[in-house]
């Protein structure tokens, strides 16, 4: 398994659809793209779509064909996870893909000021111990860090498994202010025409996690959102 991973990173270093922007130190120094994502990488004006903890990409990819006309950005540290993703999108040929190995909490260091369009965060860890709520993806000091890079018009997505996580981030955005556009505690049972144009991504792709807690009969909860 070792030898497989070692494989895999070496692999992923060579992939040129793969950033990395991993720091240890105190100080993060901005990102080498930072405000140059369309014009340097995708070489073009579309709109950039970012999955956070993008996990083994599974929605960038899969948004990435559906929407040839935008951009899309995946996010994670592991890369383990990135380099399937990223394999795929680079055997599918999907231009319009890119994966970015960095810290969450550094995003503000990889992205401009409005550089992005849309967030997606699918099934991140629920960091369910009250201890680690500010690890949580939509704990308040990472929406603050989103608003700094997001459109003052983009949509956030959030889209769990966690009871509890989905209730958190009700419970943040009620408290903030921030507009809440849609929420349902099981998205299944909820027709098409009640989750808008984003009906198809919602039900049609189906991360490895998803897979397996729907296997166990959890709801799945979705809330889409925007920044004040």
């Amino acid at each position: 398994m070792a030898k497989h991973k070692l494989k895999q990173f070496a692999e992923l270093n060579t992939f040129s659809n793969v950033y990395h922007h991993v720091q240890t130190q105190y100080h993060v120094p901005d990102f080498k793209l930072k405000g140059q994502w369309g014009k340097k990488h995708f070489k073009n004006e579309n709109p950039i779509v970012l999955e956070l903890g993008c996990g083994k990409g599974e929605y960038t990819t899969a948004m990435a064909q559906a929407f040839p006309n935008k951009n899309f950005i995946g996010v994670d540290l592991k890369g383990n996870r990135l380099w399937t993703g990223a394999k795929k999108a680079l055997e599918q040929s999907l231009s319009n893909v890119a994966f970015l190995r960095t810290r969450i909490e550094n995003i503000t260091t990889a992205f401009a000021p409005h550089e992005i369009d849309e967030i997606w965060i699918t099934f991140p860890d629920p960091q369910p111990e009250e201890k680690r709520a500010k690890k949580r993806l939509t704990e308040i000091s990472f929406l603050n860090r989103y608003r700094e890079i997001i459109k003052p018009s983009g949509i956030l997505h959030l889209k769990t498994d966690s009871q509890p996580l989905y209730t958190f981030t009700l419970d943040v955005i009620q408290q903030y202010g921030h507009c809440l556009l849609l929420s349902t505690p099981n998205l299944y049972q909820e027709p098409n025409c009640f989750l808008g144009e984003h009906h198809e991504l919602l039900v049609n792709i189906k991360t490895h996690y998803e897979k397996k807690f729907s296997a166990m009969g959890f709801n799945i909860t979705y809330i889409r959102f925007q920044l004040k």
